[in-house]
């Protein structure tokens, strides 16, 4: 293993000393900035600053690295990356010929993107237009495939400024998700890749009609891709392009199947809660104790929780709304036992320095202290840091969900059961079980969340007999 070259170590001692880190870890840290330089020697690194800790950290874990170590050495690579000035030295350390490893992308890091995300963000990272209409674009020469590549730029400008830059802004401005963002844009992309960079202006409901044909006929996409294809360019010819859509109405149309979800039994969900370590066992209970979507349970705060009345309060759901749910008592303890880990981890933050927790929809601007507030910390925090090249922060983002989905696949395979498990399944179990509880459909649908009672009456199709109390006459109760 070779050691540290003197420059880069002589300003990573002086960063340790000028981020307050306690001389005891001292040592630590030089060790884990040694291993991580030997890393790179024998592995490729990839491009991203966040990919090239995730992947160190996994190597650390599978060598049996836990707990406190992981957290060391994540911190240790954080203070590591700061500096900026080394970027030259340490890429010609790797043997990388001249590619700065140090500092991740700006287009990739810039806005917020998590670690093990490429992007978490609406303002994506970019790839390479590449791929036949319908298609996913190919991963080249070995890279880890770039989901935010239909905001790439292309050899057409006209489709670049006038439908991409046009796209995001307006949905952006309608507050839609950044999966929504990302959904019509690569549609919008593959549209233009079918026609052949067509100008824009030139665009007909002929067009749309022959796209459709060729997804349905040839492409054979399922009922749901084509009615996704429909939405987004829908959107494109009424709020992009401003011009007539056509109705379509003899465009061959996959036909829906029924649909009934996968429900589990609670033997079942034991079976994968005993495979899973925390945080991911926690975010499970969450999932089934609290019906969630995972994408609101790893965006909780820690503010969302009232332990005084036992009322979890949903703040930004689907659709941008609000909901309450019952806190599930037994699990009180593990949630309070969270609470302290988060509240040790942002002291820990603030006394090095971090600039605290990343913020959506610019509350950064109109709370200047909430970043550093208690309340607004994410309850399942990432444990890397992501750098902010704009602001020269370092900001803590909450779990993506590839960090729950990979250890859930292994969990449920541990656990043999014969049924196809994502995170969404739990929150089908939570509904199914009320039911079977005799809980009445209109409260189900409040806690939930669901709009319609029509989306809420899918689950009395899942177990219809099995319920706690058999159908009895009014005369004889």
């Amino acid at each position: 293993m070779e050691p540290i070259p003197n420059d880069i170590l002589a300003q990573f001692n002086a960063v340790l000393a000028r981020k307050a880190v306690p001389s005891t870890l001292h040592d630590d840290y030089r060790k884990w900035l040694r291993y991580f330089l030997d890393y790179r020697l024998k592995y490729p690194p990839p491009d991203q600053r966040s990919e090239q800790v995730r992947l160190f950290i996994e190597k650390l874990r599978s060598k049996g690295g836990v707990g406190r170590s992981l957290h060391d050495a994540a911190h240790a690579l954080s203070l590591f990356f700061a500096l900026r000035p080394l970027q030259a030295e340490t890429a010609a350390h790797a043997g990388d010929q001249g590619r700065s490893l140090g500092v991740a992308k700006p287009s990739s890091v810039a806005r917020g993107i998590a670690p093990k995300q490429q992007s978490a963000s609406e303002d994506g990272p970019g790839g390479q237009v590449a791929a036949a209409a319908g298609k996913v674009p190919p991963n080249r020469g070995g890279r880890k495939y770039n989901e935010w590549w239909s905001l790439d730029k292309t050899r057409s400008n006209e489709w670049d400024a006038v439908v991409i830059d046009r796209l995001a802004g307006e949905i952006k401005a309608r507050h839609y998700s950044r999966k929504t963002l990302k959904a019509y844009a690569g549609w919008s992309r593959k549209f233009q890749i079918f026609l052949k960079d067509k100008p824009p202006q030139d665009l007909s409901p002929e067009d749309v009609k022959s796209y459709l044909t060729y997804l349905a006929v040839q492409r054979k996409v399922s009922a749901s891709t084509q009615n996704q294809a429909f939405n987004s360019l829908l959107f494109l010819f009424r709020h992009i392009l401003k011009k007539d859509f056509g109705d379509h109405q003899d465009v061959p149309r996959a036909k829906r199947s029924s649909y009934l979800p996968v429900v589990l039994t609670r033997q079942e969900i034991d079976a994968v809660l005993q495979h899973l370590k925390p945080p991911h066992d926690l975010v499970v209970r969450l999932l089934y104790g609290c019906g969630l979507r995972l994408f609101e349970c790893l965006k909780l705060r820690v503010q969302n929780f009232n332990f005084d009345d036992g009322v979890l309060t949903i703040m930004d759901g689907k659709g941008k709304k609000a909901r309450a749910v019952p806190i599930p008592r037994s699990i009180e303890q593990e949630l309070l036992a969270q609470v302290e880990l988060v509240r040790d981890g942002h002291e820990r933050d603030l006394k090095e320095g971090y600039a605290g927790v990343l913020l959506e929809d610019q509350l950064d601007r109109k709370y200047p202290n909430a970043a550093k507030d208690l309340i607004w910390q994410w309850f399942f925090p990432q444990q890397n840091l992501t750098y902010i090249p704009e602001t020269k922060d370092l900001r803590r983002f909450h779990l993506s969900d590839k960090d729950l989905q990979e250890p859930l696949y292994r969990a449920v395979r541990k656990a043999r059961l014969m049924k196809r498990v994502t995170s969404h399944t739990f929150r089908h179990s939570f509904a199914t079980h009320l039911l079977q509880a005799n809980y009445d459909i209109r409260t189900i649908q409040t806690l939930l969340g669901h709009s319609d009672v029509r989306t809420t009456m899918i689950y009395t199709h899942c177990v219809p007999s099995k319920t706690l109390k058999e159908t009895k006459s009014p005369l004889d109760f």
